[in-house]
């Protein structure tokens, strides 16, 4: 077969004005070229596209298959050209992002809506985990940048740039006894068991003799609204949706909670491409609003 793209372009066209004048309006054609060009591409399928009623076309039934099929090369065909424009003015073909399961979800989805649309032909992975795995992801150079909590030392093949930060709250059952206490001092927390983030070689300020740890901020959130013990946790997720009538947030006299930094990491050497620098510039601008809201 040697039909074209050009000629599959002409068909559509036809298709979707209903007449072969139109279609050569819209597309800045003579009517004999746009006639012409449908002539030759039904001879190239051996199939009749138009059943012609006076001036007016309308697809036969192999047309309203083979339209579907002109669209979809024609879709392919687009998003080919857009990719190769892409790399050839130096952008990347691939990306693999590493996020922590624990930062906020808003953000991040707003992110990637953006992303799509500002970096259409670029193909993207995105590795989730705990705040060590996705460093470990960039290290490994499994993803070439990393979004996390600033939870412990970078790793030291890493670089990195903190890009906003997150309040921390104290998060008890609610009904648990410290839910009903009119303001918590550090000696009633320290009367009940303590839920702590474990990432080896950081240790938490503990305040209890008695200590749970996991690795995941969501893993001790549903351990807090278990009635498990009390927690320090993003607030995030301590209003996250599913987790949010089962926890109440306390405040504590004495007990200062500094908000977690959310930073990018990188290996150290390998600079970031365009869009892992706008990545990192949009989701301070997201974080930051997400603050002032």
């Amino acid at each position: 077969m040697e039909w074209t793209l050009d000629r599959l372009k002409h068909f559509v066209a036809v298709a979707e004005a209903g007449t072969m004048t139109e279609a050569a309006r819209r597309l800045g054609r003579a009517q004999s070229a746009v006639s012409t060009a449908i002539g030759l591409l039904e001879a190239d399928l051996g199939l009749e596209l138009f059943d012609r009623v006076g001036r007016r076309v309308q697809l036969t039934a192999a047309g309203e298959v083979m339209l579907l099929e002109a669209r979809s090369l024609l879709h392919q065909a687009q998003a080919m050209d857009h990719r190769a424009r892409a790399l050839a003015a130096g952008g990347q073909a691939r990306l693999a992002v590493a996020l922590d399961e624990a930062l906020p979800y808003v953000p991040l989805a707003q992110l990637f809506k953006e992303l799509a649309a500002r970096f259409p032909a670029m193909e993207l992975t995105v590795l989730n985990g705990t705040a060590s795995e996705v460093a470990e992801h960039v290290a490994a150079q499994r993803a070439q940048i990393a979004f996390q909590f600033d939870r412990a030392p970078a790793p030291a093949t890493c670089a990195q740039r903190h890009i906003g930060s997150v309040p921390q709250t104290i998060c008890v059952a609610k009904g648990h006894v410290l839910d009903g206490t009119a303001a918590l001092t550090r000696r009633q927390l320290a009367a009940h068991r303590q839920l702590l983030m474990h990432i080896e070689g950081v240790e938490d300020t503990v305040l209890s003799p008695a200590v749970w740890r996991s690795n995941s901020f969501y893993v001790i959130a549903d351990m807090v609204a278990d009635g498990l013990g009390w927690a320090i946790l993003p607030v995030n997720i301590a209003e996250f949706a599913d987790l949010r009538p089962h926890l109440r947030q306390r405040a504590c006299e004495g007990l200062a909670l500094p908000p977690l930094t959310v930073r990018m990491l990188w290996l150290e050497g390998l600079a970031p491409g365009a869009e892992a620098l706008w990545m990192r510039q949009r989701l301070a601008e997201l974080q930051a609003l997400m603050a002032t809201a």
